[in-house]
């Protein structure tokens, strides 16, 4: 049977980040719902939640392996991790599997993580246009907009200007110390030029699909292929069928959301709890498949479990605490629920930043004690501002969040017989 003139073909080429899975197999879902056909490249340890959205699978020959980005101390190091184990290490054989499923799968669109360089890649060397999912704010350098990773606040006028014009430049120069070489060595195996930086391999995307609302993140000069389309507020698949209860009493409920890879947070979580036990209140700790829930002392009122679904725990609670993880707290936010955030590392940083600019929160060191932990949860428990400010930026997030913008503009493309 021909397929139908609004059918598209899609290729999604996916690499498991933690965090991002959850809202790029959500994407994934929303286009199989549709009626289109998908095939997905991903790493296997993503495969079970890819299958049950109900798209084919095909997996990586080889991933970027384990990241253990806790261990690097030192920006220059961050930096060449990240190219080993994201950019561009895996970038040839990404290339490789993904021009063989192009020419198998003859999509319309491939649609890439913002990792799968090799991927983009092989996208352009067939001539086949791609689009980015950027789960998360704006991350690459555009005008007015921080430089990302360092949590800092928007700062107009000409010292503005200038400081987020350096933070940029030095970012880029960072990254492609480590990156640029490789990058274009594996283009020029494709017979693709050169290019001048590694981010204009992710700004020669078609459309940069940004899963977030605007109003979570800072107004910047965006370029004119990036799209905000709102955020995808899915819960990971290992959270489903989870039978959970919150510890009895009638006090606030707090969830405690920490990261679902391990970042080294053990020592973080179980000072978390430990300030919930001083409080009059109740805890759950969802610890993710990163760490065992025995690895954490609770005490009465505070419940430690290795998961439970979000959109079950949230219209119960009063608070989170989290590492800042996008997905956390766009969900929390999209609940009405003020947040701590303990970030870590990463986009986190940067998503603390944007929290507590709004007055939904507060940021307090990761290695602060259970002490100064317990202070700001009680801060923002007993202030009632705190959770006005979260429902107000909340409502503007679940409305996006239940848009049309992603579908749209994933469907904006030609189909290939058309």
């Amino acid at each position: 049977m021909p397929p139908s003139p609004d059918e598209r073909t899609y290729l999604f080429a996916l690499t498991d980040a933690g965090g991002t899975v959850p809202p790029e197999v959500g994407v994934v879902r929303r286009v199989v719902d549709r009626g289109h056909r998908v095939t997905v490249l991903a790493d296997a340890s993503m495969a079970s939640q890819v299958e049950r959205a109900g798209a084919a699978l095909r997996t990586w020959s080889r991933s970027g392996g384990e990241f253990r980005d806790w261990e690097l101390r030192t920006p220059m190091a961050q930096a060449r991790g990240m190219a080993d184990h994201m950019f561009v290490g895996p970038a040839a054989a990404q290339a490789d599997d993904a021009v063989e499923a192009i020419d198998q799968v003859e999509p319309d669109l491939v649609v890439t993580s913002g990792f799968a360089s090799g991927a983009m890649i092989a996208a352009e060397s067939r001539g086949i246009p791609f689009d980015l999912l950027m789960p998360n704010v704006y991350v690459l350098p555009a005008e007015g907009m921080p430089p990302f990773g360092a949590g800092l606040r928007p700062m107009r006028g000409v010292l503005g200007r200038a400081r987020d014009r350096a933070g940029h430049a030095a970012a880029t120069r960072l990254v492609d110390r480590y990156a640029l070489s490789r990058l274009n060595d594996v283009r020029a195996a494709h017979g693709l030029p050169a290019l001048p930086t590694l981010w204009a391999q992710m700004q020669s995307a078609r459309r940069q699909l940004v899963l977030t609302s605007a109003a979570f993140d800072f107004p910047a000069k965006l370029p004119d292929n990036a799209r905000y389309v709102g955020p995808i507020l899915d819960d990971p698949g290992w959270a489903d069928g989870v039978d959970w209860a919150p510890p009895e009493g009638s006090g606030p409920l707090v969830l405690v959301a920490m990261s679902s890879t391990f970042q080294n947070h053990v020592d973080c979580l179980q000072r978390i709890t430990d300030a919930l036990a001083t409080l009059p209140l109740r805890g759950v700790v969802t610890t993710g498949p990163a760490v065992a829930p025995d690895a954490i002392r609770a005490p009465p009122n505070v419940s430690v479990v290795a998961s439970a679904p979000h959109r079950d725990i949230l219209p119960q609670a009063d608070l989170v605490v989290t590492h800042g993880g996008h997905g956390t707290v766009v969900k929390a936010l999209a609940a009405g629920l003020p947040l701590v955030i303990l970030h870590h590392g990463r986009d986190q940083a940067d998503n603390a930043v944007r929290v507590t600019t709004r007055g939904a929160g507060l940021a307090v060191p990761r290695g602060a004690s259970s002490a100064r932990i317990a202070r700001a949860v009680r801060r923002v428990l007993d202030d009632p501002r705190y959770r006005a400010a979260a429902e107000h930026l909340g409502r503007a997030i679940a409305r996006d969040s239940t848009g049309t913008a992603l579908l749209d503009e994933l469907e904006s493309v030609p189909a290939r017989s058309a």
